[in-house]
């Protein structure tokens, strides 16, 4: 037996040095072409759904990115803007580009929880009572004024946005997949409102808020408005993604890469917020994964399969504005908790 008995023709180890390198170099990036994501069919989805929301909404682009990723990364969101800036608008059409069950609950002070989960109802022809499904069984979930009902009320979404399940009288009842809710709130007018519970705040992956639009935005505005002569405007929106589409989309997302030193990135970020002098209140562990989960879904609808830092202070803003509470000397001094998340994303070092 000679030294080369024991080679295996099929593998590089026979090859002189050289080649043995470039070989190795291609079976690495065969490996690595291999294993990248496909990510077309999903970018198609989102410039589909983007095309349709702008056949009718000028400008907003942000807002309309984000509630993107929140539905890629399977998340709630809470719109936040004066009246007229399009919220609600804006969530019927994703709504109406989705082909999804849709269900709109309007918030109110005497809205009671079984108005939103659903009652049992006595059956008289079989003795028995039967559980009668409430309008938060949707995938699709738009509540109007989310801080217009009371604690009682509010208190009614914890399980439901959580567990994406709620329970009546001992039974659990499976909400469908996918389930989002988006909810809506007036940040000026305070009469017959409720503050919501930090818990439920904390249930919420993404606050978004909206700005009057510009000059040129509301001379196209007015020119969009003045040019659609009759019809709803949810008539010029068609459903371009469906369920399983959706299903499809967020599984994919979940396999987008992340470098270990961007985990790092995102704890010290969190981290930070919880040693800030300037915050009373900082953001929870669940603040860490609603921005790693978000920062992918700003990767996929960029059609890269592994996240950058930019994703993630992407992501860092809308997950953390309303999780962090400012000090009440710094509050009198007219800061406002998205500087002093700025300030800290500023200040921590991003990964070379």
């Amino acid at each position: 037996m000679t030294e080369f008995d024991n080679i295996n023709p099929d593998h590089n180890d026979y090859l002189p040095k050289a080649e043995q390198t470039e070989a190795t170099q291609q079976e690495s990036d065969t490996l690595h072409f291999d294993g990248r994501l496909n990510l077309s069919k999903l970018t198609e989805g989102i410039a589909a759904i983007r095309q349709e929301i702008s056949s009718v909404i000028v400008g907003q682009h942000q807002m309309t990115d984000q509630l993107i990723v929140a539905l890629l990364s399977n998340g709630h969101v809470l719109i936040e803007g004066v009246p007229g800036v399009a919220k609600t608008v804006t969530v019927k059409l994703l709504s109406k580009a989705l082909s999804l069950d849709f269900s709109r609950i309007q918030f109110t002070p005497d809205l009671m929880p079984s108005d939103i989960l659903g009652t049992s109802v006595f059956n008289l022809s079989k003795s028995d009572f039967n559980f009668k499904k409430g309008p938060v069984f949707s995938n699709f979930v738009l509540i109007d004024e989310i801080n217009r009902a009371p604690a009682k009320t509010q208190a009614a979404l914890f399980e439901v946005m959580e567990e994406r399940q709620i329970t009546v009288e001992g039974e659990s009842h499976i909400l469908e997949a996918p389930f989002l809710v988006i909810a809506t709130q007036n940040p000026i007018e305070h009469e017959g409102t409720y503050r919501l519970p930090e818990a439920q705040l904390d249930r919420f992956l993404f606050k978004i808020n909206i700005k009057y639009p510009t000059l040129v935005e509301e001379i196209k505005i007015l020119e969009r408005e003045n040019a659609i002569k009759s019809g709803d405007k949810l008539d010029h929106v068609n459903a371009v993604i469906n369920r399983e589409q959706i299903l499809e989309f967020q599984a994919l997302v979940k396999q987008i890469v992340i470098a270990p030193e961007l985990l790092g990135y995102i704890a010290k970020i969190v981290n930070n917020t919880r040693e800030n002098a300037y915050l009373y209140l900082g953001a929870s562990p669940r603040a860490s994964i609603a921005i790693l989960n978000a920062s992918k879904g700003f990767a996929a609808i960029n059609g890269r399969d592994f996240v950058t830092p930019e994703d993630i202070k992407n992501a860092a803003i809308p997950v953390l504005r309303h999780r962090v509470t400012v000090a009440p000397e710094r509050e009198m001094e007219g800061l406002t908790g998205e500087q002093i998340i700025r300030q800290i994303i500023d200040a921590v070092e991003i990964p070379r």
